[in-house]
């Protein structure tokens, strides 16, 4: 799935963006520790958005590196490469919330490069 038509609604109080409506998605706060990284991946039943929750965010999607700022959304469409990595100057841990769109399933992971020996 691509990226999901996003509704922006704006309010007296400010606005709102709905990603999702009545839609099959799960979501998901990843946390990579510092100097780590998730395997290399693509999924053929799922797109993502993923949206930084701290500094220190390094996101490898197709052929660019992204350092996206807190709060920044990050969109990875069905079949894109990608993998979250925490900037080893980063001292703490670094999380991304993670909505999946379309049907979630760990098996739809493809590992194209991972550190820690899994296939």
């Amino acid at each position: 799935m691509n990226r999901p038509d996003t509704l922006h609604v704006d309010k007296p109080w400010g606005s709102f963006d709905q990603y999702a409506l009545n839609t099959p998605c799960t979501v998901k706060i990843l946390t990579c520790n510092p100097g780590q990284k998730l395997s290399l991946q693509r999924h053929s039943h799922r797109g993502e958005l993923w949206i930084a929750l701290d500094p220190g965010v390094v996101v490898d999607r197709d052929d660019e590196e992204l350092r996206p700022a807190v709060g920044e959304e990050i969109w990875l469409p069905l079949g894109s490469t990608h993998r979250l990595r925490c900037d080893a100057a980063t001292p703490r841990p670094v999380r991304v919330l993670e909505v999946s769109f379309g049907t979630f399933d760990e098996a739809d992971i493809e590992r194209l490069q991972d550190d820690y020996g899994r296939r």
